[in-house]
């Protein structure tokens, strides 16, 4: 169970996205032989997400998700407790 209530509404709406937008529409189009096969195009589709695809969500502003993690980096280095050092981008 996550945490965080909202996280987990965060979470279960990414899961409703991907199956309508990827799943609903890759079983359309392709018969796959794999899971391995299926996983290829899932990590293609997760990079267009999350690289090309502008979004309408309140803090994206049309920007790209990447676009708007990045801008917000040093947001959460600012919370960061205890002085923990931050690999992010």
């Amino acid at each position: 169970m996550a945490r965080y209530l909202q996280l987990n509404g965060i979470c279960e709406r990414f899961h409703k996205t991907i199956l309508d937008e990827f799943y609903s529409v890759a079983f359309r189009k392709k018969v796959y032989n794999s899971i391995s096969e299926l996983l290829a195009d899932l990590d293609q589709w997760i990079d267009e997400y999350n690289e090309q695809m502008t979004h309408s969500s309140q803090y994206c502003f049309g920007k790209t998700t990447m676009q708007t993690f990045r801008d917000s980096v040093h947001l959460a280095k600012d919370k960061m407790l205890g002085g923990s050092r931050c690999s992010i981008a």
